[in-house]
């Protein structure tokens, strides 16, 4: 069987790969017997590993429009292919089984959920996928990371409990985002993803936190003991489901524990001798309760010695943090699922996300992803000051980043300064022309400083990209009737209301319009 990694502990994971003192002095025993075999008649049958899927067949199966030909010799490559997912309503998915094309060449692959297909911008035709590792799934709507769809070498596919089930809407993406290695001649590869679906909906809501600390990874030539840390402090309770270290060739003692409000500490995970080859997801055998103000802390050694059997080097040299397998990681990912929450205090994961962000901000104010995030979170509180302040940051590190300067831009204009907006969201529409959102939110900026026709032209652009949106048509409307173009003005506001018969602007002005086109 594969190598169990972690040592034993208080908190049991699922299905352990482990076998008892008990189980080890009979096979022990056995062997200084001289490996002598008993009688065969009280064997079972052999067993019959499973052909295909794991799981059995899917009920749909996702394949790459377009197989990769990954290059005979080079450096690590970084690929990501697009699978659409061919539904007409939301369906709840209970199990994904990612078959990654031939496991000789996958370091690994995770999938990520794109619900507004943001990630199809980035492919130069439509199927090719798209190169890169570190990707960001754009969203106008609170959308954490919820599973963890990560495959490694070893995994076993994970049938998720009854409430834990992933959404999944008509126009959804999967992304599978995979790392490959060359193998001294040209691959090909050609995944492909089985869905599993389940008739019942999620009345369970888990998000991904991760913590990790790259940017101490400078390890030197030579050292066999490189200490990097990190510690979150919980802003909420939780039960903690899932967790999954990860680290390169130089890990060597990776740990995780919990300090408790009372000063109790909890081993969350322990591997005193971590191997990259046999890495996985651990899943807890209960849901493990961490209260408001535990910290989480992870403690991971890394060996850079020529005594390191899995060092790549030889001799050892300086390796950095970084996404090549040559490089080195420090990630730790907890699947956390809130509880003693109040409802009507909002959706506590924004509490999660928050509280991460600012930690990651502190931590690394060169974070570009955690600024971002962070402003997020300001805004959809209504912070708006201090949400600017956070773009400002973003933007500062990524000049041309659509979504960091359309962000800004649409905080501006939310806090009453529209003059300030135009410059960040025309960046947005510079590095991105058809960006639906940087349109309609300079249509606002625009009509704030009274230039109705640029406005009306931005709303024009963004119907456009975005046919049949209540809230553009009514805007329109509503730019059209400030210019005395009360016909189009009327029509696009009864375009919306037929859209959405309660869209507020246009029920508003329609009544009005039309009592004023009647007293003419």
């Amino acid at each position: 069987m594969p190598p169990w990694l972690p040592e034993p502990q208080k908190l049991k994971f699922a299905d352990e790969l482990r076998l008892s003192d008990t189980e080890i002095d009979l096979i022990k025993s056995w062997v200084e017997q001289g490996e002598v075999e008993g009688d065969p008649s009280p064997l079972p049958a052999q067993p019959k590993f499973v052909e295909g899927w794991r799981l059995g067949k899917p009920d749909l199966v996702l394949t790459a429009n377009s197989p990769l030909t990954l290059p005979p010799s080079g450096t690590d490559t970084y690929w990501n292919f697009i699978f659409p997912v061919p539904i007409q309503e939301t369906r709840w998915v209970k199990a994904v089984e990612i078959r990654p094309g031939d496991k000789r060449y996958v370091h690994h692959a995770n999938i990520l959920v794109d619900r507004e297909g943001s990630s199809r911008q980035r492919e130069t035709e439509p199927g090719a996928g798209f190169g890169g590792m570190e990707i960001r799934i754009e969203s106008q709507v609170f959308d954490p990371d919820s599973h963890l769809l990560f495959w490694k070498p070893g995994t076993v596919p994970y049938v998720e409990p009854e409430g834990m089930a992933l959404r999944l809407d008509k126009g959804t993406d999967l992304i599978l985002n995979t790392h490959l290695q060359p193998s001294g001649k040209p691959e090909v590869i050609q995944p492909s993803v089985g869905l599993y679906f389940t008739p019942h909906p999620a009345t369970k809501l888990p998000m991904l936190l991760q913590l990790e600390n790259d940017a101490k990874l400078d390890i030197p030539a030579g050292q066999k003991d490189f200490l990097v840390t990190d510690d979150f402090t919980l802003p909420i309770d939780v039960e903690l489901l899932a967790i999954y270290p990860h680290a390169h060739y130089l890990g060597k003692d990776i740990q995780a524990f919990a300090t408790l409000p009372d000063g109790t500490r909890k081993t969350l995970i322990h591997i005193p001798q971590w191997n990259l080859n046999w890495q996985a997801v651990y899943r807890y055998a209960q849901p493990v309760r961490l209260p408001r103000g535990t910290k989480v802390s992870l403690r991971y050694v890394y060996d850079n010695s020529e005594g390191n059997p899995l060092n790549p080097n030889h001799p050892p040299a300086r390796v950095m943090g970084g996404n090549r397998s040559s490089d080195e990681m420090c990630h730790l990912w907890l699947q956390v699922l809130p509880v003693n929450f109040d409802p009507a205090q909002g959706d506590p994961r924004m509490v999660l996300q928050a509280a991460m962000a600012q930690h990651d901000v502190e931590k690394n104010p060169a974070d570009f992803e955690a600024h971002y995030n962070l402003a997020a979170m300001l805004q959809a509180k209504d912070k708006l000051e201090a949400a600017i302040r956070e773009y400002e940051a973003a933007v500062r590190l990524r000049p041309q980043d659509a979504a960091a300067n359309n962000g800004l831009g649409a905080a501006l204009v939310a806090a009453g300064h529209p003059e300030q907006s135009v410059e960040y969201l025309q960046a947005a529409l510079k590095a991105r022309p058809d960006y639906f959102e940087a349109h309609y939110n300079l249509g606002f900026a625009l009509a704030g400083q009274d230039d109705f026709a640029g406005a009306a032209e931005q709303f024009r652009l963004a119907l456009n990209l975005q046919p049949g949106d209540a809230n553009v048509e009514a805007n329109l409307g509503a730019a059209l009737a400030q210019m005395g173009r009360l016909a189009e003005a009327k029509l696009h506001f009864e375009h919306a209301l037929q859209i959405n018969p309660n869209q507020p602007i246009a029920k508003e002005n329609l009544e009005t319009l039309q009592k004023e086109m009647n007293s003419r």
